[in-house]
């Protein structure tokens, strides 16, 4: 190796935090790419010339490009001491680190932030940025806390759930003995307490605010803070995201409410695939659908753009997106045209029960909205389960933008939920497409039973093609398990209910219709 190294343990409210840096050869003052990590348990009791030696491998690339790059675990994860509570503590740990790097002969004044998932946010929670952070690249993680917890007011066990038991206090707190129907278990507001054997009062309030709208989700404890500033940040920002990744919908979102003079300065590429965002276990591989396909390096791309040393790898102000079964990508503001083309279910009515402690259908994988991606969805037998399918279509069809749905629907129970999965019937099999999830009280906090209500959905934003011959499959239920809390049906705050009753519930299909938006 032609680069040198050291580590250090950097002493902040105590802990010790192992930081790791690589420098460029024969340079003195260079720009400085800064990476944090809580995935690193694995290197707990490795030494650290031999975790140096690892993380060679992903520091070369930066090495060459002429920049130090400094890689830090997370506090309470790795070789790094204290306590490990979700978000926390980030902005405080990366706040410090900023200042140690400035204080070293290596600063140039430059400081470049880049990460995936939580290791972006580990970059999104020191927001809003000081002026000597001069670019971003952010992958596959939204800013909006929110959506990390939650779906229209459903806690979400196979994101949130099982990912926050795992990384909470796993230093000290490492056998748990979690299981995923822990979440079944009412009332959920003492999950921590009957899980962690302590409350935590960050996730227990979070459990006691399901509305999007709460203003919670806008204070500091919830980073709202961060949230606002990165919408109005000055500094170059690299979004990234895939049409089935956990947070496509967020990052829609926080790219649509940014002001222009943000958007202008910024970029979001959207790939085929899930949050890994190389289609590895996904269904079908498509032709050049990873961004690292169109764009080799574009992490160290945009930061050399930013310094000025090449083109920006994606379009400024602009989406760059694939097209699924159109195999092209394209590049603009990716809005809808307006044109949509209406299918209605089909005629008459489908009742089926929704029994909360009947053992729910476990459909393939997350999609959208949870960790899994995208797999075939195979036939589903089973009388809680709806599964509707279109007619053919009689030419391609071109889909760009959030599919809506509308659901007429009754129930004999005050409040229910109606989840739905629609896919792609293809000749091969059976492709996911969108899910999403509603109770009948986000539309009536009134409800009375047994009368008729429609309530709409309104899919994370995709674009594909659906080709003559195939056809659309929708499945309706009322639960989806270990990827959403069940639904009690009863009406109120989920978190403190502590029983549960049978709905018989109902689907007017001639009212019912899918809205697709036409690209």
């Amino acid at each position: 190796m032609k680069h040198t190294h050291f580590y250090k343990y950097l002493n902040f409210n105590n802990a010790d935090l192992f930081t790791l840096v690589w420098l460029p050869e024969k340079e003195s003052r260079v720009p400085t790419v800064i990476f944090r990590s809580p995935y690193v348990d694995h290197l707990a009791e490795w030494s650290e010339e031999d975790i140096c030696t690892l993380k060679y491998e992903e520091a070369e690339k930066w090495l060459a490009a002429g920049y130090a790059y400094v890689y830090q675990h997370c506090r309470g994860r790795g070789k790094s001491s204290g306590d490990c509570i979700p978000y926390i503590n980030e902005r405080s740990d990366g706040l410090h680190l900023h200042n140690w790097i400035r204080k070293q002969t290596f600063y140039n004044g430059e400081l470049f932030l880049c990460g995936e998932s939580y290791t972006a946010a580990v970059h999104e929670v020191v927001a809003p940025y000081a002026g000597d952070i001069k670019g971003a690249v952010l992958n596959v993680m939204d800013p909006f806390r929110y959506n990390g917890y939650y779906r229209n007011g459903f806690f979400k066990v196979g994101l949130h759930g099982g990912w926050y038991t795992g990384m909470y206090k796993q230093k000290t707190k490492p056998d748990k003995g979690y299981d995923p129907a822990m979440f079944d278990m009412l009332p959920l507001s003492d999950y921590t307490q009957r899980v962690f054997g302590e409350r935590d009062v960050y996730f227990d309030n979070a459990l006691m605010h399901p509305d999007k709208n709460d203003p919670y989700w806008y204070s500091n404890e919830a980073g709202g803070d961060y949230f606002e500033a990165l919408k109005n940040t000055n500094v170059p920002l690299l979004l990234t995201t895939g049409w089935y990744d956990i947070f496509t919908g967020g990052i829609f979102d926080w790219w649509n409410a940014m002001s222009p003079e943000t958007k202008a300065n910024c970029a979001l590429g959207v790939h085929a695939y899930d949050h890994c965002g190389r289609g590895e276990g996904e269904p079908i591989l498509f032709d050049n659908g990873s961004l690292h396909d169109i764009s080799p390096l574009y992490c160290v791309k945009w930061m050399d753009a930013v310094r000025g040393k090449c083109e920006f790898p994606f379009a400024k102000g602009k989406v760059t997106y694939y097209n699924s079964f159109g195999d092209r990508w394209f590049c603009d503001d990716f809005t809808e045209s307006g044109k949509t083309q209406i299918i209605t279910l089909g005629k008459g009515e489908k009742t089926y029960v929704y029994d909360p402690d009947k053992k729910a259908y476990k459909f393939s994988e997350g999609l959208s909205c949870n960790f899994g991606g995208n797999t075939w969805q195979p036939k589903i037998d089973r009388d809680d389960v709806i599964t509707l399918y279109t007619d053919e279509f009689t030419k391609d069809v071109s889909v760009k933008g959030k599919i809506k749905l509308k659901l007429t629907v009754k129930s004999d129970c005050e409040d229910t939920c109606f989840y739905v999965r629609m896919s792609l019937c293809k000749p091969e099999g059976d492709y996911g497409i969108r899910d999403d999830i509603q109770q009948i009280s986000n539309f009536d906090k009134d409800y009375i039973p047994e009368e008729e209500i429609t309530i709409s959905y309104e899919f994370d934003p995709h674009c594909f093609v659906i080709h003559k011959g195939e056809k659309l499959r929708l499945d309706i239920s009322s639960a989806a398990r270990c990827l959403y809390v069940k639904h009690t049906n009863n009406r109120g705050l989920y978190s403190v209910q502590t029983d549960a009753r049978v709905a018989n519930n109902t689907v007017v299909l001639d009212k019912s219709e899918i809205i697709l938006p036409i690209g």
